[in-house]
């Protein structure tokens, strides 16, 4: 164990890695090609880079042997801790598109990733939603096209209210549905584990990415939409009852 700690510690807290180990074991770093602007402000971000400046602080990098005593006498709950924090870096979860003529990820090595991201995502008992994951224009709906958009808002809101949206160009309509979903609990389906009730469609939902009570309401206390003007004007009387009815 503690072999193999040095190692880990020693690629994840030095910037030049370890070479010249003679274990050959490691944990490449994950990187997003795109991800949006404020990720790295997240709590939960935050909450990884304090974590990380607390054990730097504690460990007695580049000297291996003191760095070998140090990791020795640490109790077995905490290397397990050190141990999970520098596997963390190396969790790759990326949905990626399959490059049909060999270059990156093929289809069926997709398939094991995500069926293996899901095992430790049980196992962690993830959920995306309290995480605080929202699916906001620059998250996620200025990235997928206009018809992804507007079945996100059909399974959260109901298809009157995604019916109100399919004449907006994608800029305005990434930002409405922004609104729209803001606290809902929606999650892609990439997102979402098997494990926990999706959306059924309807707009309703049990378990992780389910609407609340608060959004959804109750079928013989349905709240009104909260539309801009602008969606409102011109719409058909039969429109409206088809949203009351949602």
């Amino acid at each position: 164990m503690a072999q193999l700690l040095m190692k880990l510690v020693n690629d994840t807290f030095r910037s030049s890695g370890a070479s010249g180990s003679c274990l050959e074991a490691s944990v490449r770093p994950v990187y997003m090609s795109a991800q949006a602007p404020d990720l790295k402000d997240s709590p939960v971000a935050k909450a990884v880079d304090d974590r990380h400046a607390a054990w730097e602080a504690d460990l007695p990098l580049g000297d291996d042997a003191v760095l070998w005593d140090y990791l020795s006498a640490l109790d077995q709950a905490s290397r397990l801790v050190l141990l999970a924090h520098c596997l963390s870096f190396g969790i790759n979860a990326l949905h990626e598109k399959v490059n049909p003529y060999g270059a990156g990820i093929s289809a069926s090595g997709l398939t094991r990733r995500m069926a293996q991201s899901e095992i430790v995502a049980k196992a962690v008992d993830l959920d995306m939603v309290a995480a605080g994951w929202e699916p906001t224009a620059d998250t996620y709906l200025n990235r997928v096209p206009k018809a992804r958009i507007l079945e996100a808002v059909r399974e959260a809101k109901g298809e009157g209210t995604a019916q109100l949206l399919d004449h907006l160009k994608k800029g305005e309509m990434a930002m409405e549905a922004e609104r729209l979903l803001k606290g809902s609990g929606w999650l892609p389906e990439v997102l979402r584990r098997s494990d926990l009730a999706a959306l059924d469609g309807d707009g309703a939902a049990e378990g992780q990415g389910a609407l609340s009570e608060e959004v959804l309401g109750d079928q013989d206390n349905v709240e009104e939409i909260d539309l801009p003007a602008f969606l409102m004007a011109d719409l058909p009387v039969e429109s409206t009852a088809m949203m009351a009815a949602e």
